[in-house]
């Protein structure tokens, strides 16, 4: 079921003439009455005025407003008529049912979910969520309550991500949770935008709020990124380490400062590793004898 766009008729007019039709119609049912007392009149003009004021009180049920940036749903007897979007004070058939939908852009936060990340390590996730109603007919007609299939189905989406992604990782090519917020908000709000599109409503942004280990796993899991950190640290400062000692043998070798055997350039790479890879400031040995002592 797709929105149909109606227009209805100017309400401000329309409840013009119906106050007007109400008042002449109080008066001549007054009329009718005094002058049936004077035998100039019958019941039946006392009938008649009375069915015109009846249907007139009726016809003011047509009435509506339409608030800014609303669409009211009207539908004859569960039948959908179609939707009117123009603000302001409208009149349609008073027999119409009338349900108005907000379409203002709205956001909410999902509760903090307990779930097992890709590594089966159990995280807390939640996550913040804009959304508007895009088709008021499918917000009104095919799901039972809207708002809540949006919270139910983004807290399912939520979970769903979790699960695709670990929390961490120290591989460059390997996404997750904590490292890529970008790419993860961006799959949030696809998964999310094709779970509510059968209701009519379109995800304008999906983010993670909040993202951390269950307590439970936090002090050990927090160990475990200490020193993961530190071997991806100690990678880092090995590959800039061996490129320094390689560029320094290059560099002897061109300029023919000294001339090392084998030997001497083992040495010379342990020396070079120890000071460029050592944690602590390396404290210089002053050789006073021969080159070889």
């Amino acid at each position: 079921m797709k929105e149909k766009l109606i227009s209805a008729m100017n309400g401000v007019g329309s409840l013009v003439v119906l106050l007007a039709l109400l008042a002449y119609s109080g008066y001549a049912i007054v009329a009718a009455i005094i002058a049936a007392k004077h035998g100039d009149g019958g019941a039946l003009a006392i009938l008649l005025w009375c069915c015109v004021l009846v249907a007139d009180l009726i016809a003011l049920g047509g009435l509506f407003v339409v608030q800014p940036n609303h669409g009211v749903v009207l539908q004859l007897f569960g039948r959908y008529i179609g939707t009117v979007r123009d603000e302001g004070l409208r009149f349609a058939n008073p027999f119409y049912s009338k349900k108005p939908v907000s379409l203002r852009v709205r956001n909410f936060e999902t509760n903090k979910l307990k779930v097992n990340d890709q590594d089966g390590n159990p995280v807390e996730i939640g996550a913040v969520v804009v959304w508007k109603v895009v088709d008021t007919a499918q917000a009104a007609f095919q799901v039972d309550d809207y708002e809540n299939y949006v919270h139910v189905q983004s807290e399912a989406a939520v979970r769903n991500l979790a699960t695709a992604y670990p929390y961490d990782s120290h591989e460059e090519h390997v996404m997750s949770l904590r490292g890529h917020t970008a790419a993860v908000a961006e799959h949030l709000k696809r998964e999310i935008h094709d779970r509510l599109e059968v209701a009519g409503v379109d995800i304008l942004e999906a983010r993670i709020s909040h993202l951390a280990y269950a307590p439970e796993i936090a002090a050990a899991m927090l160990q475990r990124q200490q020193a993961g950190a530190i071997i991806a640290a100690r990678q880092k400062i090995v590959e800039g380490a061996v490129g320094m000692v390689e560029m320094a043998l290059e560099m002897l070798a061109k300029n023919k400062v000294v001339t090392l055997d084998e030997e001497r350039k083992a040495a010379m790479v342990s020396n070079l590793l120890v000071v460029l890879c050592g944690e602590r400031a390396t404290q210089p040995v002053v050789n006073t004898g021969t080159i070889h002592h």
